[in-house]
């Protein structure tokens, strides 16, 4: 039996194949003109090609081999209108000497701005002065740092080192990855705004917030790869494809971060020690809602992404290598043993003294930093310090993960994993290098303000794991790590993760 649809429906329904039509053919014409080999370089041919995947698993192991053969460090990729370089003086030159004449620009902003709006990772100039005055207030007290040392040990004692003693127990293969990114997102809510969403709870439940926020992520992400920005716009318009699934997650993201903002100013926040509570105490919010909304939910997105994918992505990585050095597994848990003496914890005194650990920590972000590459856009028309002119209005883009990996910056084994190279001296003191060399944590006027708070995080997890259990990684992923610290086929997205997670079986010590 037929049915008539009415008349208000056949119109929306054709008006839906239009417009997706009318993207389809979009694309189709998009990448065409961009798979146009106008552009006769090598470097342009193998991007449009795609002819680099038969010799590389990830485009940053492309980049890391051409900056690795440029004699600057530094190549152009012109069908992108982008710069890339791992040269540290030109790094230098964006992020200090000449900061106001690199900033992330109206295309990063564009690209972002539903996700992260006006947060501090999203804007330039005043707005960026003003909340990272802030930030830097509140993440560098004491208080705040205690708070948050204090939630991380619970969370590894009463969290993630049951669920991995369960694992070992039991022999199950776990996705290691997986039960990073809950530990990291249980953790950074806690911190931030006083809410426990318990995704490393045994049952290891679904949170709407984080697979929202994982979405939005990727979603947002993938608008940087489109043929051109017309094609993710006019889908946008539409509210179609992949953008309609991003405005359907951060539509989620918008209305958790109201509710957490409203639960805040009913529980009031004078005598509260999470971030938000004392963002909004320092704006001078009370129950009448003081501090506009649409900012402190943009503070709530900004330490989302700040918090939990970089830690997670650090220590999924750190535990790939470590599988395959155990030699510096068990160094570690010998340094944390020492520090710690007959006490079964290691304390927020006892972490400050683990130089080897806190190398091991920065060898691996060498090798895989969370965050692989940066993207700023020349204001006006200059020269960079080896050379290169960039025009005004271009992308220059510094590449922390092609840096690493670079013989002139690290010497001829850059690409072995050697804890030792950060430490000196008869008692191994560590000793850091120049964030321009190495990146990782941003540099110069935009450097992490989370760096110290970041770091012990990771250390309290790695040594409360390589003290109790063996990690060994299985799968396809269990050849990366080891000689020439070979890298996993990453996801692309806003920070680093291995497609396909880490299977991994746990051994009790």
């Amino acid at each position: 039996m037929e049915v008539e649809l009415p008349w208000g429906a056949r119109c929306a329904a054709a008006a839906f194949f239009v417009s997706s039509l009318c993207v389809a053919a979009l694309g189709v014409v998009l990448l065409l003109l961009r798979r146009w080999p106008w552009c006769g370089c090598h470097v342009c041919r193998a991007y449009l090609a795609g002819s680099w995947r038969r010799e590389f698993a990830n485009l940053g192991d492309w980049y890391a081999d051409l900056l690795r053969r440029s004699p600057t460090g530094t190549v152009h990729v012109h069908v992108l209108g982008c710069t890339v370089t791992a040269n540290p003086a030109n790094v230098e030159y964006m992020l200090k000497t000449r900061f106001d004449n690199f900033p992330k620009g109206r295309p990063f902003a564009a690209l972002l701005g539903d996700l992260l709006g006006d947060g501090i990772f999203n804007v330039d100039g005043d707005a960026w002065r003003h909340q990272r005055k802030m930030a830097s207030l509140e993440l560098g007290s004491v208080a705040v740092r205690s708070y948050a040392y204090k939630i991380v040990a619970q969370e590894v004692e009463a969290r993630l080192m049951p669920v991995l003693a369960n694992a070992a127990d039991s022999g199950a293969v776990v996705d290691l990855q997986d039960v990073f990114r809950r530990f990291a997102f249980d953790t950074i809510c806690k911190i931030s705004f006083g809410l426990d969403p318990g995704c490393l709870d045994r049952e290891m439940p679904v949170s709407e917030l984080a697979d929202a926020f994982d979405a939005a992520s990727r979603l947002s992400a993938m608008r940087g790869a489109a043929a051109s920005p017309l094609l993710w716009k006019m889908k946008r318009f539409l509210n179609v494809g992949s953008e309609r699934e991003l405005k359907k997650a951060i539509k989620l993201i918008d209305g958790l971060a109201a509710a957490m903002i409203r639960e805040r100013r009913k529980l009031g926040v004078a005598n509260s020690h999470d971030l938000l509570s004392r963002f909004m105490a320092s704006s001078g919010d009370d129950a009448r809602g003081a501090a506009d909304d649409k900012f402190l939910r943009d503070i709530v997105v900004s330490f989302l992404l700040a918090g939990r994918d970089t830690v997670s992505s650090a220590l999924t990585t750190l535990f790939m290598i470590l599988s395959k050095n155990p030699d510096v597994a068990a160094a570690m848990r010998a340094e944390a043993g020492a520090a710690a003496g007959e006490s079964a914890a290691v304390s927020y005194e006892h972490l400050k003294r683990l130089n080897y650990t806190h190398a091991v920590l920065y060898e691996n972000m060498r090798l895989f930093p969370p965050v692989q590459f940066d993207s700023k856009f020349c204001a006006a028309a200059d020269v960079l310090p080896d050379g290169t002119y960039v025009d005004g209005g271009a992308r220059v883009m510094y590449h922390p993960y092609a840096m690493g990996r670079m013989p002139r910056i690290w010497g001829a084994d850059c690409d072995a994993f050697r804890p030792e190279r950060w430490l000196t001296g008869a008692g191994g003191a560590f000793v850091p290098e120049s964030l321009f060399k190495y990146p990782v944590f941003q540099a110069g006027l935009r450097v992490c303000l989370g760096k110290e708070l970041a770091i012990t995080e990771m250390k309290a997890v790695s040594v409360a794991v390589v003290r109790a259990f063996d990690v060994e990684v299985v799968g396809e992923n269990g050849r990366c790590g080891g000689g020439g610290a070979a890298a996993p086929r990453f996801v692309p997205g806003l920070t680093a993760s291995i497609s396909g997670g880490l299977p991994v079986k746990i051994r009790r010590v």
